[in-house]
């Protein structure tokens, strides 16, 4: 179902979508102040030409280690990032969210429009995957704190 999924949402402006993601990261790579965006929109861009059965993640909750974009710095990032383009990129994803909504067939379409919201906000430190990766990543660091909790008895 994904596939079907992303192959529609690919040709009815997924691509289009995923190039100008890119090309905006090229043109931050290019200013070398904004690689970190620039990453983050190389990531944005990879999600919106297949976002069906991928969602988004953190990289400390996947790797389990901290690093440049969960740290402090990657914070302040993200606070820039929201200031200066967030915000209004989320607010397009949740107008096309409603958009998508109002026929059953689009309520799919959607739902991927909110999780580009998302990533839209605060894209640095966080990454995309396959859901079960997602999944066993989040297992992963429960089990890790029941095992702490039952060290701490």
């Amino acid at each position: 179902m994904s596939t079907l999924g992303n192959l529609l949402w690919f040709l009815l402006g997924g691509v289009f979508a995923g190039i100008a993601w890119y090309l905006v990261g090229v043109v931050m790579f290019i200013s070398i102040v904004g690689i970190p965006w620039g990453r983050a929109c190389f990531v944005i861009g990879n999600f919106n030409f297949a976002p069906f059965g991928r969602e988004i993640i953190s990289r400390k909750d996947l790797t389990g280690k901290g690093d440049l974009g969960n740290s402090p710095l990657g914070l302040i990032g993200n606070i820039v990032w929201f200031l200066l383009a967030g915000w209004w990129l989320a607010l397009i994803h949740l107008f096309a969210a409603v958009a998508s909504a109002v026929t059953i067939i689009g309520i799919p379409f959607a739902i991927q429009h909110i999780k580009l919201a998302a990533i839209s906000l605060s894209p640095i430190g966080k990454t995309v995957v396959k859901k079960h990766v997602a999944e066993a990543a989040r297992m992963a660091d429960a089990i890790g704190k029941v095992n702490r909790i039952r060290e701490n008895l």
